[in-house]
């Protein structure tokens, strides 16, 4: 998928949140019409850290971008499915057990704060105890066989890299929604505007996907703010322990600040470096 379309079907899903949540505002009113803003700027602001993971999966595999698509697909479709049963659960424990809000408020803070200070090193992820436990599971080939996730070979089914790629996928997925559905509670408890801005969110991860791949130097600040989101809704869930509550349209606005000044930033330093480059190469020519 070039950039251009890319940003194109981005802007598309975008578009059609926004009239969706128009429809909540008509018929829910303006609170749950904020609820789901909120949930999905949440959504849509963490996922971008996680579609650099997979960006870096994809990298260490050498897996092609043609079969990278069919991937992200598989791994969005299990995405969905994974959400509904995590908004579930959460909600479940939440309305028997209130006080993990708490608990969820602490794992976000220290989410966040790991993201702000940890590495950007890519690792190496052919050695993952994920793919360790597959192996056993079922043997996984050396090379890929184009789009298939599984062959036959001596007549004994194998899984490919591409299976693999998809298994860690979905795992990192899980870890992800331990992040980002305790940080929509901080929004909503609603299971319907909870999923649908989850939901939302994830259908444009694809094309987001392919926007970040070919931008993801000029974003590179973006992680930062992310963490920050991450730790401003921990502090939000943790603070209802004194019955002190931040109101949705400060929480929007917040989220909203932190989101578009890390992209500002990663921007303008791109810039800079770019200027510096420049200028040495400048100064190279001259001598």
């Amino acid at each position: 998928m070039s950039t251009k379309r890319a940003i194109r079907f981005v802007l598309l899903w975008i578009g059609l949140a926004v009239l969706f949540n128009a429809g909540i505002y008509i018929f829910e009113g303006q609170h749950k019409a904020l609820e789901f803003l909120g949930g999905y700027m949440i959504e849509l602001s963490l996922s971008v850290d996680n579609l650099f993971l997979f960006l870096i999966l994809f990298t260490s595999f050498g897996i092609k971008p043609q079969y990278q698509r069919r991937v992200l697909n598989y791994g969005i479709m299990g995405a969905i499915v994974l959400r509904l049963v995590f908004i579930l659960l959460g909600i479940t424990i939440i309305n028997k057990i209130h006080w993990i809000l708490y608990v969820f408020g602490i794992i976000l803070i220290i989410s966040g704060a790991k993201m702000m200070f940890s590495s950007e090193e890519a690792g190496d992820h052919k050695d993952s105890k994920v793919l360790k436990v597959l192996g056993k599971i079922l043997p996984v080939t050396d090379t890929l066989h184009e789009e298939k996730f599984f062959v036959r070979q001596n007549h004994i089914l194998h899984a490919t890299p591409l299976f693999a790629i998809l298994v860690l996928i979905e795992f990192s997925d899980i870890l992800f929604a331990i992040d980002s559905i305790p940080a929509i509670f901080s929004i909503s408890t609603d299971p319907f505007i909870v999923y649908t801005s989850n939901i939302f969110a994830i259908l444009g991860l694809r094309s987001l996907y392919f926007v970040l791949a070919a931008m993801q130097e000029k974003f590179k600040y973006v992680k930062y703010g992310v963490a920050l989101i991450l730790m401003f809704t921990g502090v939000k869930l943790g603070i209802l322990f004194f019955h002190i509550e931040i109101t949705i349209i400060y929480s929007l606005v917040t989220i909203f600040t932190i989101l578009l000044g890390s992209v500002i930033v990663s921007v303008l330093v791109n810039k800079h470096q770019e200027k510096k480059k420049e200028e040495i190469k400048l100064k190279k020519v001259d001598l």
